[in-house]
């Protein structure tokens, strides 16, 4: 498809080549913010001294001369030169382009199939999903899925929180006040308990506190006892995130946690110590990183535990070495950010230049009632339970707009759970936000069943004609209710690319919100099934708007449903 601002660009240049280069040009081409200014306009000021012009001199200057079978009319307003495209000629491009694509309209080849790991989610063993561990796992699927478009190989994996004190801790307080049967009915609830537990215990007996660490050093050792009771609490918590994941439409390739990495951070250490990046401190083996204005790095603390640190250095040269990735993301809240700085800089020191390859995708907290949650004072909100409340909420309305609708239940679910997840990523990243689930599931406003339900409206549209018989040679619309709606189909490869250079859904659905709201203003003043010679085209136009959303919330992890 023609870049059309490039089409502008060049057309301007040809009159301003001893003034400014194509680039330029490009860079300072604007969409007006009314339309009735045009569809791109040039600003004049930056040529007014080279020029020794007044800028609105020079745009009325310029007007005459600017040509293009894709440019309608130009017109001078004071220091703009405002463009107005072809419509008749550039709605047939779109339109055609669309209907031939589908949903394959905006697949990009920029990624060349190199690969793009993807770490995210990544729940601690033993504990439920909290709403805590949503963002991760949204923004990085949807990070995935939009890699993915634009032509990479992504791998997903879920870098499990499976090792560390904490599960010392676990085993403390199952080993004194947990109950095997007990445990087994509901393994993760009642783990939680114990770890609450703990907690509570350690605030008027701080010796668990040591008493955990020594148990947790006889785990890292190997012992059986201790890696029994370890295993059997990984493999009923993954059992427990897999149901949370089918219901989000999140799929991982690598289930590879903290602990994969335990036998394979030896040789790191040892290469940090043989060439004098490390050095003992207090008994502790550090990185000093001050050329980077950081803290120094804890490698090892001096009864000669591991740390976080110590496994993402192993897990980052095993991921480059396994994947041969280009770029290495983690979706970890913004609250990790010092870490992974470390990270990279202790990577660099070990002559590591890909590690300028790693990307910490950072984000903002949820909070519930305005409040942080928190395990260790059993303030948590299980994500399972928000996706099935919102579930619950969307059933409640189908039941009063649709009674009748075929596999209500099914449906419930792609909007419920689309609608939490839409919210989340209609946010962007870095804002904190507090949920509340009665708000996010409603089928008017900025939502995710306002988008799912636009797209139900155009399919309901194409149910009622027949398209067969309609089929002509032109697609072109020149209204301007469906000028706005094609302009906003044009820009939709654009936000897929914009998003993946910002690591950044919300660009994505904020596209999807404008495109829905434009589609709902056609909808509301046009006669589409009108028997003339612009049905077909107009029909053409509702199916391209139902692609293109349905391709839209397929990149945010949302299913599209057929009727609502």
């Amino acid at each position: 498809m023609n870049d059309y601002k490039l089409i502008v660009a060049k057309a301007l240049h040809e009159q301003l080549k001893h003034a400014l280069d194509e680039e330029a040009i490009y860079h300072l081409l604007e969409v007006p913010k009314y339309a009735h200014l045009g569809d791109l306009a040039f600003p004049c000021f930056t040529l007014a001294k080279a020029l020794r012009q007044a800028p609105h001199h020079i745009s009325q200057g310029l007007v005459p001369s600017i040509t293009s079978p894709y440019i309608d009319k130009v017109e001078a307003v004071g220091p703009y030169v405002n463009i107005f495209l072809n419509r008749q000629v550039v709605s047939q491009e779109i339109l055609s382009i669309i209907k031939e694509q589908g949903t394959h309209y905006g697949d990009l080849t920029i990624g060349q199939g190199k690969n793009v790991t993807f770490d995210m989610s990544s729940p601690n063993i033993a504990k439920p999903m909290s709403m805590g561990h949503l963002r991760s796992t949204v923004i990085g699927a949807s990070l995935s899925n939009i890699y993915k478009k634009i032509g990479y190989n992504t791998i997903n994996i879920n870098h499990l929180g499976d090792w560390g004190t904490q599960f010392g801790k676990l085993i403390v307080a199952y080993k004194r006040w947990g109950n095997e049967d007990v445990v087994k009915a509901d393994p993760v609830n009642e783990l939680v308990k114990l770890y609450v537990e703990f907690h509570a215990q350690a605030e008027e007996h701080p010796e668990l506190e040591d008493e955990a660490r020594a148990i947790f050093k006889r785990l890292e050792d190997g012992d059986s006892e201790m890696v029994t009771l370890w295993q059997w609490f990984k493999d009923e918590s993954i059992k427990e995130f897999e149901k949370v994941y089918s219901m989000l439409d999140v799929h991982f390739d690598y289930y590879t946690g903290e602990a994969f990495y335990n036998d394979k951070m030896a040789e790191h250490i040892e290469y940090l110590e043989k060439h004098h990046i490390s050095e003992v401190d207090n008994n502790a083996t550090i990185v000093r990183l001050d050329e980077e204005e950081l803290p120094p790095a804890l490698i090892k603390k001096s009864d000669g535990a591991t740390l976080y640190l110590t496994r993402d250095i192993a897990t980052a040269y095993y991921r480059h070495r396994t994947y041969d990735f280009v770029k290495s993301v983690y979706v970890v809240g913004n609250e990790q950010a010092n870490h992974f700085k470390q990270l990279k800089a202790v990577l660099k020191k070990m002559g590591n230049d890909w590690s300028d390859d790693m990307v910490h995708v950072a984000f903002g907290l949820i909070t519930i009632n305005g409040r942080k949650m928190s395990t260790r004072k059993g303030e948590i909100i299980l994500l399972e339970d928000v996706l099935n409340d919102a579930t619950e909420l969307a059933l409640e309305q189908i039941e009063l707009k649709n009674p009748n609708l075929a596999n209500k239940k099914e449906v419930a679910a792609q909007v419920g759970i689309g609608a939490v997840v839409f919210h989340d990523l209609k946010n962007d990243r870095m804002n904190s936000f507090n949920f509340n689930v009665d708000e996010v599931v409603q089928f008017e406003g900025e939502t995710g069943p306002y988008i799912q339900y636009s797209r139900v409206r155009a399919l309901s549209i194409l149910r009622k004609a027949t398209m067969e018989n309609l089929q002509t040679d032109t697609l072109s619309l020149v209204d301007d209710y469906a000028w706005d709606v094609i302009k906003m189909l044009r820009e939709f490869p654009q936000a897929i690319e914009r998003a993946s250079k910002l690591y950044e859904p919300s660009v994505l659905s904020k596209y999807v919100i404008q495109l829905a709201q434009s589609f709902n203003k056609y909808y509301a003043n046009s006669t589409v099934l009108a028997d003339d010679k612009e049905k077909y085209a107009r029909l053409v136009l509702v199916q391209a708007v139902a692609d293109v959303l349905k391709e839209g919330l397929r990149l945010l992890s949302i299913k599209a449903p057929d009727e609502m």
